[in-house]
């Protein structure tokens, strides 16, 4: 069977006569990178036969979840990699300086940010829980990986099922702490109601980019209706229950949203609250309308909400010069013919 999420290698160990412990043995080795014979004790002394027997099999199926067809080197010491699904559609993951990985959720995107190169194509089809993790086993083939963000092509929240199964694995048998597994979302009641619940709870970044309802309406047109004001108390809510600061995520574009005013609505959304402000002046992408600011300018407004208060980071996006930044990445050779082929959970 080819797998798609971990559910279903779950259930083909189980079939094969696998109890939790194995599970987590080859979901622990296959996620950190491993080879399945790792190990001090012989395979003969624990594992059931029909499961060892039956592992180099497995192995080859789930390396065969991911290929990296193209890797990108940034100058920053980033890269983008365009990566290889069963069905021959692609996403893009990114290595991150200091040991950082941001992942697929989705092949596309639904939500459609005008700013974003991502949601041009609109949504091809979700991207399952193994293949989220694939991504990661991948990644540390070529380096160490100690954090994830779910920051590439795709709206999570439109594929949280398979997200936060991806979340669950990363957190416990994949070894990454869960203040730096980072859920970034355009905001989602769902989002808010089961993340919460979760074992492994993640940190969030929420995509706020103006403090102004009707102009979020229009540069996220197909995001949830959230009030800016209402994203941040929920927002807040999360971070006082997990004691992770939420990250704000800003795009800044010139014109748009890096007037006084909106400096003005940040300082009153975020006056006092456990958060994070991420600046991430624009990156091109082909055929927009949108310009970067200056980065005098960029800085003159992050300076400006440290005076009054608000923890702002200016952020330079990573890979950049190979189109790896923030907005930046699509499936360069999307196959369209494929339809969407799992449902938004």
């Amino acid at each position: 069977m080819a797998f798609w999420s971990i559910s279903d290698i779950r259930a083909q160990l189980r079939t094969l006569g696998a109890n939790p412990k194995h599970e987590h043995r080859v979901l622990r080795l296959w996620s950190q990178a491993l080879p399945q014979t790792q190990g001090r004790r012989p395979l003969e002394s624990f594992m059931p036969a029909a499961v060892r027997e039956a592992l180099p099999d497995i192995e080859v199926q789930l390396k065969a979840l991911t290929t990296l067809r193209e890797q990108h080197p940034g100058e920053d010491g980033s890269a983008r990699l365009l990566v290889g699904l069963q069905d021959g559609q692609s996403v893009e993951s990114v290595l991150l300086p200091r040991d950082g990985l941001c992942v697929s959720t989705q092949v596309g995107c639904a939500v459609g940010c005008v700013f974003c190169m991502t949601g041009r194509e609109g949504l091809v089809r979700q991207v399952g829980s193994a293949e989220i993790v694939a991504q990661v086993a991948l990644a540390r083939t070529l380096r160490p990986v100690k954090k994830v963000v779910f920051m590439g092509m795709g709206e999570p929240s439109h594929n949280l099922d398979q997200v936060l199964e991806a979340i669950d694995l990363l957190g416990t048998a994949g070894n990454i702490a869960h203040k730096n597994l980072v859920f970034s979302t355009v905001g989602d009641e769902r989002v808010f109601e089961r993340l919460p619940q979760q074992l492994v709870k993640p940190a969030l970044a929420l995509s706020l980019h103006t403090t102004k309802a009707g102009l979020r309406a229009q540069l996220l047109p197909r995001a949830p209706r959230f009030d800016p004001q209402d994203l941040v108390e929920a927002g807040e809510r999360y971070a006082r229950a997990t004691g992770y600061p939420i990250q704000y995520q800003w795009t800044l574009i010139e014109g748009v949203n890096d007037g006084p005013d909106e400096i003005d609505g940040i300082e009153r959304l975020l006056k006092g609250k456990y958060a994070l402000m991420n600046m991430i002046p624009f990156n091109a992408v082909p055929d927009l309308p949108y310009q970067r600011p200056s980065w005098e300018r960029a800085a003159e407004i992050a300076r400006t909400l440290h005076r009054r208060g608000i923890l702002t980071k200016l952020r330079q996006s990573a890979g950049q010069d190979v189109e790896g930044g923030c907005g930046q990445l699509r499936a360069r050779d999307v196959v369209h013919k494929v339809k969407i082929v799992r449902s938004v959970a």
